[in-house]
């Protein structure tokens, strides 16, 4: 189940980039998160927004090296479990270690990167997190532009969106749906980018946002997705 929030987005916290890397480090390095279970937890909200929102028959992941990557990944395994034909691209066969772990899981199960992108229902972008830095460049921006003629569910911030100050890179994802992750980032506040905008859970806990001075309402009470108006 989904829940709609009928408070104002901007009456919630909202992160910059570097405000959520450090909320990030104070889960994993004060509370004992990993990475792991974050991401897991981001890749299964992702797959069940993606069915309740689109009912995909296809999907095509487009994925990252780093985290949102590798959320998009586990993504695509929750998709797959669910029957729906999945296909999965790489911006780079260089990719961290967790994100290397949920691909080896999807080789195991049969499905392997693929070449060049298909048509498909939906897709899924899980390339660039908060991190960006610049426009995307090289098979990530070639990818990104790609997307233009296809419905897309964008994880934590469309692709090209400094997440941040809201700049649109050239070029950037026009999602229909963003599922952003944890809080809000300030670059998403009234960007024609993002489309619908969803919150979901990745387990952070209350005092790891209070231990970074952010005051943070319960959000998830009635579901691990939230829509925010």
């Amino acid at each position: 189940m989904i829940a709609v929030i009928n408070l104002p987005l901007e009456d919630l916290p909202a992160v910059t980039a570097d405000e959520m890397r450090e909320v990030d480090r104070v889960a994993v390095s004060e509370f004992g998160l990993d990475l792991t279970r974050m991401m897991e937890n981001a890749g299964r909200s992702l797959a069940e927004l993606a069915v309740t929102l689109f009912r995909p028959g296809s999907v095509t992941v487009l994925a990252g090296t780093g985290g949102n990557g590798g959320g998009g990944l586990v993504a695509a395994r929750h998709l797959a479990n669910r029957g729906i034909a999945v296909e999965i691209l790489l911006a780079s066969t260089s990719v961290s270690d967790v994100t290397a772990r949920q691909l080896e899981i999807l080789e195991r199960m049969g499905i392997h990167p693929e070449p060049e992108p298909h048509q498909t229902d939906l897709v899924v972008d899980a390339l660039i997190g908060y991190s960006l830095s610049g426009d995307p460049r090289g098979p990530f921006a070639d990818l990104i532009r790609w997307t233009v003629d296809h419905t897309v569910l964008s994880l934590d911030i469309p692709s090209g969106l400094d997440a941040s100050t809201g700049m649109v890179g050239h070029p950037t994802v026009m999602a229909a749906a963003t599922m952003t992750l944890g809080l809000p980032k300030t670059g998403l506040v009234a960007s024609p980018t993002v489309g619908e905008l969803y919150l979901a859970d990745i387990s952070i806990p209350p005092a790891a946002y209070r231990a970074v001075g952010l005051d943070v309402p319960i959000l998830f009470a009635e579901s691990p997705i939230v829509r925010l108006r």
